[in-house]
């Protein structure tokens, strides 16, 4: 059985499947002719961010079985066809998630607390410390938009900074979420009129793309703060921009974008916006945990150990 790593994953993850009897081939930066040319020579591909799994791909794909992605979500795999081509589809959604929990407190508190500002002004012979003031988390509310594992760790870390928690997300009940100290609230809309603060982690999908657009901004406090470290477009970013820049919303921290790389993006010109290169997952210890569990599941269906249920 033959794999494919088109993209750099932990060395452990490689030995593993070489232990387990696989041929791993390592493949980086690929031409996308290239990829095409030999993907039909492989059982298993494993990709992160930047291989785009498409139709082409998969239908490039004579041999394959399986196709993983070392990391949270598969944006970048057609999912929908690879399972019609009777291809499994798997990730690695625990590796990142203290990592991204982690860096959603990070920027959260970089916004509140002006820190790369700060940091940059006074390595350029400045001392502005009456312009640089900030905001506490302490006594404030903060809405979080999705509930499943990073919304929990991030619930979770905030209340200890002593802060009021609440969530939108339909498909935790009223009472599970009680259980966490987090009060449910029905509608995005709701979410915006309370909240000091909102952090958003839920997966991209036709029905979340903009799921916080113009609209919704139109109804926040004037001194909200928002953070996205989950998927680029679930804040529409016109809005986004427009707000920030009319003084409608106070700040953003931001993780992630519709576009990547995004260094012609008009948000990163903004002084009220604290940005970084989808940072969420790159800890050395998520990346360890990613190669492994992914080369784990791979190793595991192409030797026949785990039945195949189409996307785990």
């Amino acid at each position: 059985m033959k794999v494919l790593v088109t993209e750099k994953i932990d060395g452990r993850g490689i030995e593993l499947m070489r232990k387990r009897g696989l041929q791993v081939d390592e493949k980086l930066n690929l031409e996308r002719n290239e990829l095409l040319d030999i993907i039909g020579n492989y059982d298993a591909l494993i990709v992160r961010s930047a291989t785009k799994v498409d139709r082409e791909l998969l239908d490039s794909a004579a041999k394959m079985k399986v196709v993983g992605r070392a990391g949270n979500g598969m944006d970048n795999i057609d999912v929908k066809y690879a399972v019609e081509k009777k291809i499994e589809c798997i990730n690695a959604p625990d590796s990142n998630s203290i990592a991204a929990a982690e860096h959603t407190i990070a920027l959260l508190l970089a916004v509140c607390r002006n820190l790369p500002k700060g940091d940059s002004t006074l390595r350029d012979g400045l001392w502005e410390r009456n312009r640089l003031m900030g905001v506490e988390l302490y006594d404030k509310t903060v809405g979080i938009v999705g509930l499943g594992r990073i919304g929990k760790m991030v619930a979770a870390r905030l209340q200890a900074f002593g802060m009021r928690t609440v969530a939108y997300d339909p498909f935790i009940p009223e009472l599970d979420m009680a259980r966490l100290n987090v009060k449910k609230v029905d509608t995005i809309d709701e979410l915006m009129k309370i909240c000091d603060f909102i952090t958003v982690h839920m997966p991209k999908t036709k029905d979340t793309l903009g799921l916080i657009g113009e609209e919704e901004l139109k109804l926040a406090k004037k001194d909200l703060r928002i953070v996205n470290c989950a998927r680029g477009g679930l804040v529409d970013e016109n809005a986004l921009y427009k707000a920030l820049v009319e003084g409608r919303i106070a700040g953003a921290g931001l993780d992630v974008f519709v576009d990547e790389p995004c260094t012609g993006n008009p948000l990163l010109t903004l002084d009220n916006v604290v940005a970084t290169p989808h940072l969420g997952a790159s800890t050395k210890e998520a990346q360890v945990k990613a190669g492994i569990m992914t080369a784990e599941k791979i190793a595991a269906i192409l030797l026949g150990e785990e039945e195949m249920t189409g996307t785990r």
